[in-house]
C-alpha cells in the first residue's frame, strides 16, 4: 500500500463520535411535523388506538426519523465546537493529499426496533472503512464509510446507518465558462422571463380576487379563477432564509454562492442569488433591493443585494 493509504487505513475502527445522547426524547410534536412534511398518513404514528390495533403498545415514531433524535442543535452547530477531532484529522489528511472535494454517494439504514414517545436515543459513530484510490467521473478519490449505531435507553441497538462519501481531487477544467442552466420556460411562466429581460420584476395577480402569487401558475389558489394580470414589484424585500452553496461547483457560478428566499414587500417570495455581500454578513430579515444579472443575451434573472443603510 502507498504511504497515504496506510495513513488512511489507520483511521478504520476509530471512534468519530462517542456515545452521545440526543438533545430531546422521542416526542409527538416532532413526529407530527415530520409526517406532515413527508405526507406520511399512517395513523400508527399519532394515534394510540390505531397503533394498538396493529399489536403495538401505542403510537410509534417513523423508523426513518431515527437520525432526527440525535441531530446536533442549531446552537451547538453555531458554537463552532469541533464535535470530532478524529474526523477533522482524517479530512485534513485527505486535504493535504489534494482530495479536497466531497460528494455524498449513499446512505444505508437498518432498523431493528421501533421507538415510542419518551424513549431516549444515543448514537456512536466509527470509521468503518477507507477505500484505496478509485478513479471516478469526478476525479480520483477515496470512499470513506462511517457507521452510526443507535441505541435506546436500555442499551438495545435500534438501528444503524452507513454513510458513504467520496473525497476526491477536483479535475482541472480550463474550458471556457459555461452558460447558466436554462430555466424551464412554458406557457405559464414565459411572461415572467420576458419581463425580466426588460429588467421588470412582475408578480402574477388574480384578476378576480386580487391575490398575488409566485411561482406563476394557471389558476388562483384562492378563488380558482384562471383570469390574471401582473403588477410590477417595487424590488424591495427582506431575506426570509438562505443557504451558502459550496459544492458541487458549476462553472457558470461564482462561489461561495448565496441562494436566498426573498420575501418581497408585496408579500410573495422568490428564490434568487444574493450579490454584493459576503456570506458571513447575510442574515435573516436583512433588507435587500433588486439588481439584475444579465447572464447572457437570452437570460436575465433578478438578484438582490443589501439595501444601503441610509435607505433603511
Amino acid at each position: 500500500m502507498s504511504e497515504l493509504l496506510t495513513r488512511l487505513r489507520a483511521f478504520e475502527g476509530r471512534t468519530i463520535v462517542p456515545a452521545t445522547w440526543g438533545p430531546d426524547a422521542v416526542n409527538t410534536p416532532m413526529i407530527r411535523h415530520w409526517v406532515e412534511a413527508m405526507g406520511d398518513t399512517s395513523p400508527v404514528y399519532l394515534d394510540d388506538d390505531a397503533a394498538h390495533a396493529t399489536g403495538r403498545g401505542g403510537a410509534v415514531a417513523p423508523a426513518q426519523m431515527l437520525q432526527v433524535w440525535t441531530m446536533r442543535t442549531y446552537a451547538d452547530k453555531m458554537s463552532g465546537a469541533d464535535p470530532s477531532p478524529v474526523w477533522t484529522e482524517l479530512i485534513a489528511t485527505l486535504d493535504e493529499a489534494g482530495f479536497t472535494s466531497v460528494v455524498a454517494t449513499d446512505s444505508d439504514q437498518e432498523f431493528f426496533a421501533e421507538l415510542r414517545p419518551g424513549d431516549r436515543v444515543s448514537t456512536t459513530e466509527v470509521v468503518e472503512s477507507v477505500s484505496a484510490e478509485k478513479q471516478t467521473g469526478l476525479g480520483a478519490g477515496h470512499f470513506v464509510t462511517t457507521l452510526k449505531t443507535y441505541r435506546n435507553g436500555g442499551g438495545e441497538i435500534v438501528g444503524t446507518q452507513r454513510w458513504r462519501t467520496l473525497r476526491f481531487r477536483p479535475a482541472e477544467r480550463p474550458a471556457p465558462r459555461a452558460l447558466r442552466p436554462r430555466p424551464a420556460i412554458d406557457h405559464d411562466n414565459a411572461f415572467w422571463f420576458a419581463a425580466a429581460r426588460e429588467h421588470r420584476l412582475v408578480i402574477q395577480r388574480c384578476a378576480s380576487c386580487g391575490v398575488l402569487r409566485h411561482p406563476t401558475g394557471p389558476m388562483c389558489g384562492e378563488c380558482r379563477s384562471t383570469e390574471w394580470d401582473t403588477v410590477d414589484a417595487s424590488g424591495r424585500g427582506t431575506v426570509y432564509t438562505f443557504v451558502v452553496n459550496h459544492h458541487p461547483k458549476i462553472d457558470a457560478f461564482d462561489y461561495p454562492l448565496i441562494v436566498a428566499v426573498i420575501e418581497l414587500e408585496e408579500g410573495t417570495r422568490l428564490i434568487a442569488n444574493m450579490t454584493g455581500v459576503e456570506p458571513e454578513h447575510v442574515h435573516i430579515g436583512m433588507p435587500v433591493e433588486l439588481v439584475w444579472i444579465d447572464a447572457d443575451p437570452e437570460l436575465t434573472l433578478p438578484a438582490f443585494r443589501p439595501t444601503p443603510l441610509e435607505d433603511h
